[in-house]
């Protein structure tokens, strides 16, 4: 008589399969659709979390199929490694996150100068919907900053503003820093319209001649901003996940030294994983090849 082994098969491992390729396609769509489309960050944070916990689901029962397969010879080797490979994806991600998250400072606020940050030309205000944070960053979390980034310092170079201005734009350039807004380009860009003045003797004659007055005193009230600094304002992403960030530069001059300081800050959460003091750091060693020759220490 002939004995027919029938093999058993691991329903587990081909469910943890499913599972598991269900949560890598939500998680692609949902990083394309942060990354190159309109989902903001809140909304993309909790579809990644979505996405992790399917695949955590998913990682037991992939773990069964192998064991099963390992005892009695079931079916569903295969199906079970394709489901640990789909739902390491997701659930890296994640993991990577929350390592940074409890491994860096919980700021969400870099600055090169804690004393006096650089200030933004125009306050940006974001819907943080269930990601809270405090309206300003306090005194310990600057602490925290130098604590964990000693050498994150902004940069002295012995040239001229303008000098000094042109490497800037040059690397906000290299470093995809998008500027949107600037201040004080006077210092820079001095007015044109006086070369396009017409000359003395082809000045128009006035019938009347103006009475002089008297020059007003010079006052400090209503001034914005200080006279020798220019700011920069604009935006940048991280190049993977697409997170953004708000970056102001600040130049300002003193006699013949020029400091530039730099600010980034997350858009949205309390807490930037660290990303803050890299995008900072990528700036300024960009600028220093820039101006090879003219830093100062």
């Amino acid at each position: 008589m002939t004995v027919r082994f029938v093999r058993p098969v691991s329903q587990s491992a081909y469910l943890g399969r499913r599972l598991a390729l269900s949560a890598l396609l939500l998680f692609v769509i949902v990083a394309l659709a942060h990354r190159f489309g309109p989902l903001s960050e809140p909304d993309f944070l909790a579809l990644l979390f979505l996405s992790a916990a399917i695949a955590a689901v998913s990682l037991p029962l992939s773990l069964v199929g192998l064991v099963r397969l390992w005892q009695v010879g079931a079916d569903g080797g295969v199906a079970a490694t394709k489901g640990l490979i789909y739902a390491a994806l997701p659930l890296g991600t994640v993991i990577y996150g929350a390592v940074q998250y409890y491994t860096k400072p919980a700021i969400y606020d870099i600055s090169t100068d804690l004393a006096d940050p650089p200030a933004f030309i125009s306050e940006l205000h974001f819907a943080q919907r269930w990601l809270p944070r405090p309206p300003v960053p306090e005194a310990c979390e600057r602490r925290a900053q130098f604590a964990a980034y000693p050498g994150l310092i902004g940069r002295r170079y012995e040239g001229a503003l303008d000098r000094v201005y042109d490497g800037v734009r040059k690397a906000s350039l290299s470093a995809r820093i998008a500027i949107a807004k600037t201040d004080g380009l006077s210092l820079v860009e001095p007015d044109r319209t006086e070369r396009s003045a017409p000359k003395d003797d082809q000045a128009p004659v006035p019938d009347i001649a103006p009475v002089p007055l008297p020059r007003p005193e010079p006052s400090l009230d209503g001034a914005v901003g200080n006279p020798t600094e220019v700011v920069l304002q604009g935006a940048t992403r991280t190049l993977i996940a697409g997170l953004r960030f708000d970056v102001v530069i600040r130049l300002r001059e003193d006699a013949e030294t020029t400091f530039v300081d730099i600010r980034v800050v997350s858009r949205y959460g309390p807490h930037d994983l660290g990303f803050g003091a890299e995008i900072a750091e990528d700036f300024l060693d960009r600028l220093d090849a820039e101006l090879l020759g003219l830093s100062g220490g």
